[in-house]
């Protein structure tokens, strides 16, 4: 998978085979697997995308696959868990949205810092409602209120146990 920010470069982010051609020698062959044009939204919470399979055969034809809305990769914490922490940047909303999925006993918490990461009042990891369940787009939740940072320079830190983080945004 290639990913750009416009232009003529692309940069080559993930390694590993997103598709793989799965069982059966017709799934092995040249140009099995090759995306058809585009990825598309097909439901409210869904994107699909279609693929060659049994290329050159009499069974030759297209398949459909299907992702969550922004499946396509995802920061992934075990049970363990895990952190990431965002470089510092200029707030320009007062809600932040999760695209998430947690196991039944996972869950996903995030905390704003300031540009230097210390933590805010109000904002911290500890002030933050644990996050649980498996949604497309959900408002985070402190005791404090986001738009009060809104025009600052901010950090923010995820932490997840058993949980995948596909995308956030500030709204």
């Amino acid at each position: 998978m290639m990913s750009t920010r416009g232009g003529n470069t692309y940069q080559r982010t993930f390694l590993e085979g997103f598709l793989r051609p799965g069982v059966g020698m017709e799934n092995w062959v040249s140009r099995t697997n090759y995306p058809a044009l585009n990825v598309i939204q097909t439901a409210p919470g869904e994107i699909s995308f279609y693929a060659n399979k049994n290329y050159g055969q009499p069974t030759a034809h297209l398949q459909r696959y299907t992702l969550r809305l922004d499946g396509f990769a995802s920061l992934h914490a075990p049970y363990d868990g895990g952190e990431m922490l965002t470089k510092p940047f200029v707030l320009e909303g007062g809600n932040l949205d999760l695209n998430y999925s947690t196991s039944a006993a996972g869950s996903v918490r995030v905390e704003v810092q300031d540009a230097s990461g210390v933590p805010l009042p109000g904002l911290a990891l500890s002030d933050c409602r644990e996050i649980i369940g498996d949604q497309v787009s959900r408002h985070v939740n402190w005791s404090a209120g986001l738009a009060s940072q809104k025009g600052k320079t901010i950090r923010l830190r995820f932490a997840l146990r058993d949980a995948d983080l596909y995308s956030w945004a500030v709204s």
